[in-house]
Formats: structure tokens, sequence, C-alpha cells
């Protein structure tokens, strides 16, 4: 919004200073100080109304120690997380701008999903709240909708280098002329990341022998996979007081930093990465969102005066895949997002061996203590905060790993 006011200004007045809101850094630097102001100060009055409407979080006793005074926290505090990250975006972002249209849509879809969720939960007291089934569709949804987007819209390109070869034989052929190489254009692609390899992208159209309705089929299945993967890892993660807010955050600020990378030709042809002209603009989402989640960790770190709640995680996760997959990084995931899929497997190989061992020996048997993978360590008596910054810690540590992928190939 203030992007589109001040260049008016600008381009009709020539009012001075207006011209510091064409800045990415500018706006993205208001976009984390917004949303962090937000998070703490219009927290603290949701807290209060969410307790003054009894909106507090039905614990299960799963003999877990200290979990029974987690009784009546409130919840649905990813509510603050929602208005802290669409706010400074709408304020500060382009809103011609593909990718924020696409991010703040993703945002408000995954909002609503898991806002229904944690609705039915408080309101109709079912435990479990919204069917499980209805939240795949929910995000198959959404992943759909990706996966056309970027594939129909003709904003959504890529910048296609002049192969190295033959600005040699153009030299070689032409030693004494001035001669003007054509510039490469914007195409349309189904290419993406692999990490540690040299040439580094590979073509989905690959596999369908270069057919596009195949090729942008496979993309599709490729978006909404991703999309359910890592929304419902988060949501696995989000068990103990400031565990999936803390981890998520340095995920956020790398996709952050590998969005302005690969929305700046000179970093992206120096590192030798796709360039995805305008997906810088995605920085100034990036910051509010990781502005939004530090803001909400005022509150939710141990012991927590707030949940998030289906609102939170869902969304979290959701938007995290959106955005790879908008800076075709997704392949990139595995590893940036290693806590995620670390805890989503570790509850697929406890119930699966469950079933495989009830049904072999009559009689189920676990790997873990509990799953997810954070509850064993409860089990284990490991106490709670100790988890928690031990995983943040590999977290930071994957980010680092995820950021070491631009040069180790």
């Amino acid at each position: 919004m203030f992007y589109h006011l001040f260049k008016y200004l600008d381009e009709a007045y020539n009012l001075p200073g207006s011209g510091v809101f064409q800045y990415i850094s500018f706006r993205s630097a208001a976009a984390i100080i917004v949303a962090l102001l937000i998070g703490i100060i219009f927290g603290r009055a949701i807290i209060d109304f969410l307790r003054r409407k009894q909106i507090g979080e039905e614990i299960r006793d799963l003999g877990l120690e200290g979990q029974l005074q987690k009784r009546g926290t409130p919840t649905m505090g990813g509510v603050i997380i929602l208005l802290s990250i669409l706010v400074p975006t709408l304020l500060f972002g382009r809103l011609d701008n593909v990718y924020i249209q696409l991010m703040i849509v993703s945002t408000i879809w995954l909002g609503l999903i898991g806002g229904l969720d944690d609705y039915i939960k408080v309101f109709r007291h079912h435990k479990e709240g919204l069917q499980g089934k209805f939240k795949i569709v929910g995000q198959v949804g959404l992943g759909l909708i990706v996966g056309t987007t970027m594939w129909f819209s003709s904003d959504i390109v890529v910048r296609e280098e002049l192969p190295a070869a033959t600005v040699e034989v153009v030299e070689q052929s032409y030693p004494s002329e001035e001669v003007t190489l054509q510039q490469p254009d914007n195409v349309k692609t189904t290419k993406t990341t692999i990490p540690f390899f040299k040439n580094n992208e590979l073509d989905y159209g690959w596999f369908t022998g270069g057919n596009d309705l195949l090729a942008w089929l496979l993309y599709v299945l490729v978006a909404i996979f991703v999309v359910t993967a890592v929304s419902n890892g988060a949501n696995l993660t989000d068990g103990l007081d400031g565990l999936v807010t803390g981890v998520s955050v340095p995920i956020v600020v790398v996709l952050g930093v590998l969005a302005y990378l690969s929305g700046h030709i000179v970093y992206a042809d120096y590192l030798n990465i796709m360039y995805i002209p305008d997906s810088g603009e995605l920085v100034v989402f990036a910051s509010a969102m990781a502005g939004a989640l530090v803001g909400f960790l005022w509150y939710n770190s141990f012991p927590a005066q707030i949940f998030m709640g289906d609102t939170g995680s869902l969304s979290i996760g959701g938007v995290i895949a959106v955005f790879a997959l908008c800076i075709r990084k997704e392949l990139l995931l595995p590893i940036l997002c290693g806590i995620f899929l670390v805890e989503s497997c570790s509850v697929m190989l406890q119930v699966g061996y469950f079933k495989y061992t009830k049904r072999k020996y009559g009689e189920g048997r676990r790997i873990f203590l509990m799953s997810p993978l954070h509850h064993h360590y409860q089990k284990k008596n490991i106490f709670e905060t100790k988890i928690v910054i031990r995983f943040w810690i590999i977290s930071l540590l994957l980010a680092a790993i995820t950021l070491v992928t631009l040069k180790i190939r």
C-alpha cells in the first residue's frame, strides 16, 4: 500500500523522502518492526480477550510432566501470527506482485482451515477438531491453486542464462569486433533447484518427455505434496511451548535470503543460481513473518501464555511450503525443514510399526516411548525447555547447511 502511495507522490509531486519506499531493504526492515510491535502490543489484548471468552486448550492426560498445568491456556493464538504477517505485508509489500498475492492468499486460506479446526475443538468440544480428510482437502486445494498459478501466470517466469559455450564461440569467431549478444528471455518453465549439484536445475518436464500438459499436472502434484507435507509437519511439531515458533524463525530467514538472491540478477549470476524476476519482493513477506514469529514467541515461550493452535501451525508450515515453491527451492525443504520431517517420520514409523507388530505378534510394539519425537524426549524426563532449545539449535544448523548448498556442489 505505502509502496504505491509514495510512488505516486514521488512521481506527481516529487515529495522528498518518498523514494525510500522503492527499496526492498527499507520496506523489509519496516515490515519486521511493525510485525514485532503488532505481536507484542496487540498480543496482550488478544490473550486477555481469549481468557474472557474462556477459549482455552483442552489437554489430554498423556502422562507427561507439567502437562496438566497447561489446561485452560488460551489457544487460537495463531490469529496473532496471521495479523502480524498480513498487516505489514499489506502496508509495505507491492500488492501488484503475483508472489505477494500468492502468499497473502495462502496465509488466509490456511488460517481459515486451522481456525475452523480450533473452533470445532474449543466451541464444539470435539477433541479431534476438523476431520483429517477435510484438512487434506483444504491443503490439496491450496496446492492446486499454487501449482496452477505458477504454471499459467504470465508474471511468473525465470531468466535463462546464455550458455557459456555460446559466448566462447562468438568471441573466438569475432575476436576483434564488438558483438552484441542477444539478451536471454524470460521463459515459463517447470524447473527447480537441486542441492549439492553443480548444474543444479531439474525440469519436471524431463519426466514427461517434454509434454507440457503432463509437466503441468506433475508440477501441481508436487505442489500439493509439498504443501500438505510441510503443513502437517509443522502441525505435528507444535507440542511444546515455543517449539514450532522458534524452529520456524531460521527457516523463514533463510527463505528470505534465498528469495533476495534469486530476485537479484547480479547475485544470481555470481552464485550461478536461477534468476527469478520480481521474486525479491518476497523478502518483505519473509521479514513480516519472521517478525510475527518472534513477536509471538514473546508470549509463547515457556511457560506459554497462549498456544498458536492449528490456526498458527497449519498456516506456518503451508506458507513455508508455498514460499519455497515460489522461489523454486522446494527440494531444499527436507534439509531446511528437517525438524518437521523428523517429527512427521517419527509418527509414521510409530504408527506403522505398531500396526505391523500387532498383526504379527498380537500385541502392538513401539519404536519410541511416544510420538511425535519431542514427546519421546519428555518421556525420558528431559525438561521441556531443554528439548525446545536443542531443537532450535538443530534448526539453526540445518538453516546454515541450506545456505551452504549455494556454494558446495
